[in-house]
């Protein structure tokens, strides 16, 4: 199994800290986390991807191990987060990759190919969100009222997914067997996402979300034009992002490879081995590795 490296890079000023696995002359896999966690959640899918792809997982700035600085000295929003995600791909030597996206790391790779369609090889969204229909009504409610008015009432309701009970739900929730969720996940979260100031990061981006579906008719302009491949695999019980979410990738991108699974919004907690089959099958066809092109023990450097 390839080594996974840990690692930092200073980017416009700010700390980075990514992991980063597998041969550094392969094609290139980015995958981008979700709210309220890090590239932490891809601790078990990134030695399944490495023996053929240089896969790179970066914690989004104030998310993480990475840097936190408070919103007085930085501007979180999801441009910001795509600005420095493409700078740390340049610091890395990285012009082309397959992005993998959940949660938040949606509109971040969105971004990412708005701004360079060139860039993206393939899509994998997991649970990361391009249309409306993917919206679960009852989780958003709270949120799309404090897009309306930001009041002291409505980041009150925002500032509850911070809640160790909370994470906790996101991890749980579709969960075919709950004791396969390690603990270890939402106290990982929580603690980060509790660290001085943090909440206030976490409200900003809470806040910021409402630039998003804005860009879904872009999004689908490209998924039309660029006719590149897409891969939904879902947790198909997830009660934040609805499967609905995913089966509307078929209506723009060419030939969609959509698969609902048994499971909840962190998929990847109970079904790894199924998305890592489905996203080797669906890379190595797509983007033309050959099937035995396993480079066992290979590193990355960077």
């Amino acid at each position: 199994m390839s080594l996974v490296h840990h690692r930092y890079a200073t980017v416009q000023g700010h700390r980075l800290f990514y992991r980063e696995a597998g041969p550094a002359d392969a094609p290139v896999v980015l995958l981008l986390h979700g709210f309220p966690t890090s590239s932490f959640m891809f601790r078990e899918l990134i030695p399944r991807l490495a023996g053929r792809y240089r896969v790179v997982a970066p914690d989004h700035l104030g998310f993480g191990l990475s840097d936190a600085p408070s919103v007085r000295e930085f501007g979180y929003t999801f441009d910001a987060l795509a600005d420095l995600t493409q700078g740390l791909l340049a610091e890395l030597g990285v012009s082309r990759f397959a992005v993998y996206v959940q949660d938040y790391g949606a509109p971040v790779g969105w971004r990412l190919a708005l701004r360079d369609p060139g860039a993206v090889t393939a899509i994998v969204t997991q649970n990361g969100n391009g249309y409306e229909e993917g919206f679960v009504e009852e989780f958003w409610r709270p949120v799309r009222a404090h897009w309306r008015e930001r009041t002291a009432e409505t980041e009150a309701e925002v500032r509850g997914a911070l809640t160790l009970d909370a994470i906790r739900w996101q991890y749980l929730h579709g969960v075919p067997d709950e004791t396969l969720v390690s603990p270890d996940t939402w106290h990982h979260d929580h603690a980060l996402v509790s660290r001085p100031g943090n909440n206030e990061v976490q409200v900003a981006l809470f806040g910021d979300y409402a630039t998003n579906p804005p860009l879904y008719p872009r999004l689908h302009e490209y998924l039309r034009d660029s006719r590149v491949p897409v891969l939904a695999v879902w947790g198909r019980h997830d009660e934040i992002f609805g499967p609905a979410g995913a089966e509307a990738f078929a209506r723009d991108a060419d030939d969609a490879e959509i698969h609902l699974l048994d499971g909840g919004h962190f998929l990847l907690e109970t079904a790894v081995d199924e998305v890592a089959g489905l996203m080797r099958d669906f890379l190595d066809r797509r983007l033309g590795v050959p099937a035995g092109a396993a480079r066992q023990g290979a590193s990355a450097t960077g």
